[in-house]
């Protein structure tokens, strides 16, 4: 009797297993294609990068095909095997309805755990190849969009544009050059140029694009503008899929949770960005202090290579990162020469202008300063004033000692200090501008839509993983019940509670993930997606105890 029935197990595993693995091999390869054809469209990916890819994202799509996959296969087979009265005859010979449910319970089993293993390890380890992978081509993306489409937008966000009349990625050159800064869904400057040379230096979470444009004109929003021999442009080559917490592991999001939320690039970015709205601020209140003690004091600023003594009438902080200077303003900028191992200064220009501006460039945790004269005029030889038409830029400035003393205290990427300078910022006495403000609330919302987007994913991943196993464990009852039907009858039966557990999963999503969700709310999203999963389980329950019924 043993051997009957082990040999019985073994025929049906047999049969759901080979219905169950061709279709996952079908579906695979339809929602492979789907998940592909984007980034192809997009991005212009190559053949090779695109099969790439396609093993990256494998896992992905494993996740939401097994299951399912393991459906069908259960309805299916159960189905066929009752309509064709192998279940009678098997209980007709003592071998009850719980016992004839052992290979598709095994089956579910494998699925659960194998989506459960794809979601919260497989699945996110895949998707960083991905990502690196796509970060080691991004020279070939950059230069084969502009080939096939005439410009690029650097991702991820939409900082530059990128047009050029020709692209030979042999000598990483662009003639015909056009950049356009893009904020916040404005135009801003506008850098023409005949060639520029392109570079990429690798970075551990992106890449940096150095733009090194020749015989360049930048216009302004305002409309003036100036030329430059050369002018260098520093953007982020972002991750093309970018940093989600859907891709992140389990160790991954315990360490964003609990140790260092700047983990998280878009955490990490704004953190940077609060930190370089400080700066600013902090240097617009030193050079305003020093203004005051004595309106006739020059503030000073160095680079490797000059030296800047400056003054003005007002100082104050207008944008974000940019420093209005205004009233009567004295720019003295010097060399350095060095005569018998003597260092001096040697004064190159005087210049004089009724409105300037400081400019915080560069990276953010160590910012470089560029200064730009709007119509200056400037001390010839002789004396007398001559007009410098447009505008003067002075750029690779470093910021003032007395400046970085104050913003290193908070030149971090720790998630703690983050916080601290978003709610207390104690070096600006008269408080933060209302940008700063902005940025620091901003932050704040980031970091608490995070934190739930963590929760949200960790309890959907469980709910969906088990409930893979009430899901075909339905299957195979209602592949039973509808015997009499049409085979996919009953397959398209179990889809509907299945729909209903996903439903349930995504709305609890939703309502933990909402920003102005408060606790209480954040928590039924949770109640919600368990909730799915105990209805799942009770109808299962149901339609079993149906069967042992009759």
């Amino acid at each position: 009797m043993n051997f009957m029935v082990f040999t019985l197990h073994r025929y049906i595993f047999r049969e759901l297993f080979r219905v169950f693995v061709l279709a996952t091999a079908a579906l695979t390869v339809m929602l492979s294609l789907g998940i592909i054809l984007p980034p192809v469209q997009e991005y212009g990916i190559g053949p090779r990068q695109v099969v790439h890819i396609m093993g990256y994202f494998l896992p992905v799509t494993l996740t939401f095909v097994l299951p399912i996959a393991a459906l069908f296969a259960a309805s299916l087979v159960y189905g066929r095997f009752a309509s064709d009265n192998e279940l009678d005859a098997c209980r007709a010979s003592g071998i009850s309805l719980t016992t004839l449910v052992y290979p598709g319970l095994a089956l579910a089993i494998m699925v659960a755990i194998a989506n459960l293993l794809l979601s919260f390890h497989v699945m996110p380890a895949f998707v960083h190849r991905a990502t690196r992978s796509l970060k080691a081509d991004a020279k070939q993306i950059l230069f084969r969009n502009i080939q096939r489409k005439g410009y690029y937008k650097l991702p991820p966000e939409e900082q530059y544009l990128i047009y050029a009349d020709l692209a030979d990625s042999q000598s990483d050159t662009l003639c015909g050059v056009v950049v356009v800064e893009v904020k916040r869904g404005s135009v801003g400057r506008i850098t023409t140029a005949e060639n520029a040379q392109v570079r990429f230096n690798p970075h551990e979470r992106f890449n940096e694009v150095q733009i090194t444009a020749h015989n360049t004109y930048q216009m302004d929003p305002d409309g003036g503008g100036a030329f430059a021999e050369w002018l260098s442009l520093t953007a982020e080559f972002g991750s093309l899929l970018g940093d989600d917490i859907k891709f992140k592991d389990l160790d991954e999001m315990k360490r964003i949770r609990d140790v260092d939320l700047t983990l998280f690039d878009p955490i990490a970015k704004l953190s940077r960005r609060v930190y370089a709205q400080l700066t600013a601020e902090v240097l617009a209140q030193d050079i305003a202090a020093k203004m005051a003690a004595d309106a006739g004091s020059f503030c000073k600023l160095h680079s490797g290579e000059r030296f800047v003594e400056f003054n003005a009438t007002q100082c104050a902080v207008q944008e974000e990162r940019k420093i209005e200077l205004s009233g009567t303003v004295v720019v003295a900028e010097s060399g350095i020469v060095v005569e018998a191992d003597v260092v001096r200064k040697q004064p190159l220009r005087t210049f004089r202008c009724a409105r300037a501006a400081l400019y915080v460039e560069g990276d953010e945790l160590s910012p470089t300063l560029t200064m730009e004269l709007y119509n200056p005029t400037w001390q010839g030889d002789d004396g007398s004033s001559v007009p410098a038409w447009g505008r003067v830029r002075i750029r690779g400035l470093l910021l003032p000692e007395s400046v970085k003393n104050i913003t290193d205290e908070f030149r971090t990427e720790d998630s703690l200090k983050a916080r601290e300078l978003a709610s207390r910022l104690s070096p600006l006495r008269e408080g933060p501008s209302l940008e700063l403000k902005g940025l620091q609330n901003t932050l704040q919302r980031r970091i608490q839509r995070t934190l739930a987007e963590i929760e949200a994913e960790t309890h959907s991943r469980l709910v969906f993983g088990i409930g893979c196993v009430s899901m075909i464990l339905i299957g195979i009852g209602l592949g039973i019940i509808l015997r009499g039907g049409h085979l996919l009858s009953a397959f398209g039966s179990s889809c509907v509670p299945a729909a209903v557990l996903i439903v349930c999963i995504m709305s609890g999503k939703q309502i933990v993930e909402n920003p102005g969700a408060a606790r209480n709310v954040g928590s039924s999203g949770i109640v919600l997606m368990w909730t799915g999963l105990v209805v799942l389980s009770v109808l299962a329950v149901i339609i079993y105890r149906r069967l042992l019924r009759h």
